[in-house]
């Protein structure tokens, strides 16, 4: 889908569901008007409330605003993570509210929200699928030039089950003995013939014009028999990675990476999670926490009940990462990383370690916005200078903020670096989670790390 469509997508999914849950709520009126205290204003309240949590919950999950490209299977997990907020948010409004609503009233809503959700989104899903697989739907197209990136072209149609239909490849060297499951149909200047014959709609070109200058001749030629003719550059000749492209109005911008959270929105919408989150976990754990360890730590060991240490942050700015103090007093804290049995460690820091009880002090970082709550471990200074000589892509993780948690450290890729492979595996999950944020995948790794702490981190020591 090109741009155009995505909004359209976006915007007609939005009026649909906003008039399904308005129209359910004021046929439910009309036909419940008997209830006691039905009309009272209290559900005019509800009514605007509940729009107002969908458009909430909507924009948390992204549903209608984050995708350049659709993707069903993603659009429809979104919208179940929607409702399910959506109706959380909804009953959280009702208990503190304490208005007691007709039950039937809020059940008979949710239901027919619900199945109105599921049916449209299955309609349109099949009706999509439809359209997908009829050949009449299809464009025609062909493939100029038989190499490593035409094949890849091919193969992501067809995988990908585009209506797009891929009638073979125009090759000029014919001496191919690679089996292809589609046909080299002929040299490039028979091309054209072909594709007036054969009502070919597109014609896709992985050979530079610069290597072959008739290639802007079959362009000219094609589009003058209103054939689009589309170039498909190679950029695997001077990055060897896949490539993120904007537009800055008709100038096309490669970066070796897509960064979700250099969108405006998006850094808002994680800052606004980070400031809730760590707000509730400041008032409601730490309010009593910091008291109960600052006497269990100074009955365990003398010493400060905070551990206070240099750390990198994003853009390498440094800023003092806090921590209950789980060592006993020592030179080597700033240089030496914690080894497995390593005598510094106090007996309730093995405890507080383990369940990384010792980490909650940096939710005092998160509000500070020196960290988020997820996010790349921020490393002591010193092991920053040495990994970033180790491997090149390690200061990649600090284009954004380091978290209390994060993608590396659910994936067991946390402790101690006694190889270069840990390292190197530890920095390519931290890239992939700067290279595939969203709100969902914070919240995962938060539970994911609720769960490790429950049991108890093997890594953590």
């Amino acid at each position: 889908m090109n741009r155009q469509h995505i909004n359209l997508f976006r915007f007609f999914f939005a009026c649909i569901d906003l008039l399904a849950l308005n129209f359910i709520h004021l046929v439910l009126m009309v036909l419940m008007q008997r209830l006691p205290n039905l009309n009272t204003p209290q559900y005019t309240l509800l009514f605007i409330t509940t729009n107002m949590i969908w458009l909430c919950s909507a924009y948390f999950s992204g549903i209608y605003i984050n995708d350049k490209h659709i993707n069903f299977e993603r659009f429809a997990k979104r919208t179940m993570q929607t409702f399910l907020l959506f109706v959380s948010l909804t009953l959280l409004f009702i208990f503190i509210y304490k208005f007691h609503y007709s039950r039937l009233f809020v059940l008979i809503s949710f239901v027919s929200f619900g199945m109105i959700l599921l049916t449209g989104r299955t309609i349109f899903i099949c009706g999509i699928g439809y359209i997908n697989n009829k050949k009449s739907f299809c464009k025609k197209i062909v493939v100029l030039g038989y190499n490593d990136l035409s094949k890849k072209l091919v193969r992501h149609f067809t995988e990908n089950k585009q209506r797009i239909s891929v009638e073979g490849y125009f090759e000029e060297y014919q001496n191919i003995h690679e089996l292809s499951r589609l046909p080299i149909l002929g040299r490039l200047k028979e091309c054209i013939s072909y594709s007036i014959d054969n009502q070919i709609n597109e014609i896709y070109s992985t050979i530079s014009p610069e290597k072959d200058v008739y290639i802007y001749e079959i362009a000219q030629v094609a589009e003058s028999n209103l054939i689009r003719f589309k170039f498909v550059p190679d950029f695997q000749m001077f990055v060897n990675r896949n490539i993120h492209v904007d537009f800055v109005e008709d100038i096309a911008v490669l970066s070796l990476r897509s960064e979700p959270l250099e969108d405006l929105a998006s850094r808002i919408k994680k800052r606004l999670f980070d400031i809730v989150f760590s707000l509730f976990v400041i008032i409601v754990i730490l309010s009593w926490l910091v008291p109960l360890m600052a006497i269990l730590i100074k009955i365990n060991s003398k010493g400060p009940v905070f551990f206070v240490q240099l750390r990198s942050g994003k853009n390498n700015r440094v800023f003092k990462c806090y921590k209950f103090r789980t060592l006993h007093l020592n030179d080597d804290c700033d240089s030496k990383q914690v080894t497995h049995n390593d005598g510094r460690i106090t007996t309730l820091g093995k405890f507080l370690r383990r369940t990384n009880i010792d980490e909650l002090p940096q939710f005092v970082n998160v509000l500070f916005n020196d960290m988020s709550v997820v996010g790349p471990r921020p490393h002591m200074l010193k092991h920053t200078m040495e990994y970033s000589k180790i491997l090149n892509e390690y200061m990649i993780r600090h284009f954004v903020k380091p978290g209390v948690t994060g993608w590396a450290q659910v994936n067991s890729f946390r402790g101690e670096i006694k190889k270069e492979v840990q390292l190197r595996k530890r920095i390519e999950y931290d890239i992939w989670y700067m290279e595939n944020w969203n709100i969902w995948l914070d919240i995962r790794i938060i539970m994911q790390t609720l769960v490790i702490s429950l049991k108890g981190d093997k890594n953590a020591y």
